[in-house]
């Protein structure tokens, strides 16, 4: 387990493990989980690092970036019907993983794979029956290609076989709170910590704890 302070040294160690993944497995495709707390600053991480995986400086070779947006496959439900519902239930059944599943072996096997993302911006987003987007979301790789999984529970025992680095992002708790007050307002910021706090108490605490993941990247 190594322990990485930002985004550059994520992308650093990323870069390095890809070029030795494309000499011993020929150019296959390398997939990047990148886990982690509501508010730990996941996708500001992983857009660093795919900028600088992406940087065209120098004369060195570089991947390919995909990201996948872990909150597309989020299975949708009411506040009411989540706040019923035990840690076990909302770890095991707040993200689609069976989706990300088909999609990553999709991309493994052919290539390629699509899939219609969760609507966040639908009327409807807060039911029961999940709204999912008109427009297909379609994702085509190549052997020089880093899929980076944005998005928490992505390194899941469940996806553990298709997924060759595991990382997770830390921060501290008020940096964490200020970060979910800032993108869901003060007055939701209470809510969702009590809907969903348990559920990452279980699951970063038990099911993937820390040693678990290959990286761990301090983000305050």
């Amino acid at each position: 387990m190594t322990i990485a302070h930002c985004g550059r040294v994520l992308a650093a160690h990323v870069e390095a493990i890809w070029v030795a993944h494309q000499v011993a497995a020929q150019g296959s495709l390398l997939v990047v989980a990148v886990d982690g707390r509501s508010g730990s600053g996941k996708s500001t991480v992983v857009a660093e690092a795919a900028a600088l995986l992406t940087s065209t400086v120098g004369q060195r070779p570089v991947p390919t970036i995909v990201v996948i947006d872990g909150d597309e496959f989020y299975a949708g439900g009411s506040a009411a019907t989540w706040d019923e519902r035990t840690a076990e239930q909302k770890v095991a059944g707040g993200i689609d993983w069976r989706r990300q599943r088909e999609v990553l072996t999709a991309l493994r096997e052919t290539g390629s794979a699509s899939w219609r993302a969760f609507d966040w911006n639908s009327d409807d987003w807060d039911s029961d029956d999940a709204p999912l987007a008109g427009e297909l979301r379609s994702v085509t790789v190549a052997g020089d290609t880093v899929v980076l999984i944005d998005g928490a529970y992505s390194a899941r025992p469940e996806l553990t076989d298709l997924v060759d680095i595991r990382v997770l992002i830390q921060a501290p708790e008020a940096s964490r709170r200020r970060r979910l007050q800032r993108r869901e307002g003060v007055d939701y910021e209470s809510d969702w910590t009590g809907r969903w706090a348990s559920a990452e108490e279980l699951y970063f605490g038990s099911i993937v704890p820390a040693d678990d993941f290959d990286l761990i990247v301090a983000n305050e």
